[in-house]
C-alpha cells in the first residue's frame, strides 16, 4: 500500500499544490525531518491535508499519517479504500461512544510509537475561511504519553478560498504555509492550549495572504 501513497502524493498531490496554487511557504526549516512529532494545523478546507503532505519529502511520505473524521472519510467504500490505503488516515470519530472513547486514540499512540509524524487539526472540524475556532484538548491528552513527541503548529491561509466547505469546486488562489517551531515544554493542557494559541497567533502576522476581498 505505500507504493500507492508514493504515486498519489508524487504525481497528483504535488503538482497540484506547487503548480496550480500559488504556495508560499514560510519557515520551512522547522518542517520536522522524523516522528514521533506531531504537526498541529489550523483547518479550512479538504485542501489542508493534501498541502501538508506535499510539503514532505517523497521518501519518508509512508511515515506521515493525517487524523481525519471516520464518519467523512469512510462514509463510502471508496472514500474508505482510498482514505486507508492511500492517503493513510487514522479515522477519529467526532462523537464516540462510551465504549469508543476508551480506544480512539489507540491507533495515534501507535503510530507516534512507530516514529510516525501526525497531522492533526486540533479544532476539531473546518471553520469559516482563514477563522480560527478554539483548540480542543485531545492533543494534550495524546502527547502526554509520549515524552520525546514535540507538537509543532503550522498556519495555513488562502485554502479556504481554493476549496471552500461545501463546494468540491477548486480555485486557483494564493496560499500561505507558516510553519511554527516545536513545542515541547508545557505543564498541562492549558498551558499547551495557551502556547498553542500565542504561536499561531505569532504565525499569522508572518502570512503573506493577509487580507481578501469579499466580493472576489
Amino acid at each position: 500500500m505505500k507504493l500507492f501513497k508514493y504515486v498519489f502524493v508524487l504525481l497528483l498531490v504535488k503538482p497540484l499544490v506547487f503548480v496550480a496554487l500559488g504556495l508560499n511557504i514560510i519557515q520551512r526549516q522547522n518542517l520536522p525531518e522524523k516522528g514521533p512529532v506531531v504537526i498541529a494545523a489550523n483547518h479550512n478546507s479538504h485542501l489542508d491535508t493534501l498541502v501538508l503532505l506535499a510539503l514532505f519529502p517523497i521518501s519518508i511520505i509512508h511515515k506521515i499519517r493525517p487524523v481525519a473524521a471516520a464518519d467523512y472519510f469512510l462514509k463510502t467504500k471508496l472514500t474508505a479504500w482510498l482514505s486507508l490505503n492511500v492517503l493513510g488516515i487514522i479515522p477519529i470519530q467526532r462523537s464516540p461512544s462510551k465504549s469508543e472513547r476508551n480506544a480512539m486514540f489507540d491507533e495515534c499512540h501507535q503510530a507516534l510509537k512507530d516514529g510516525d509524524i501526525l497531522l492533526i487539526f486540533p479544532e476539531g472540524s473546518r471553520g469559516s475561511p482563514e477563522v480560527m475556532s478554539g483548540l480542543k484538548k485531545g492533543i494534550y491528552h495524546l502527547v502526554r504519553k509520549h515524552p520525546n513527541c514535540p507538537v509543532v503548529p503550522v498556519v495555513m491561509r488562502g485554502l479556504g478560498r481554493s476549496l471552500p466547505k461545501g463546494t468540491a469546486m477548486f480555485v486557483p488562489f494564493n496560499c500561505d504555509v507558516v510553519i511554527g517551531e516545536k513545542l515541547d515544554d508545557f505543564k498541562d493542557s492549558d498551558d499547551l492550549i495557551e502556547k498553542m494559541q500565542c504561536e499561531y497567533d505569532m504565525l499569522a502576522e508572518k502570512c503573506i495572504v493577509t487580507s481578501f476581498d469579499e466580493e472576489g
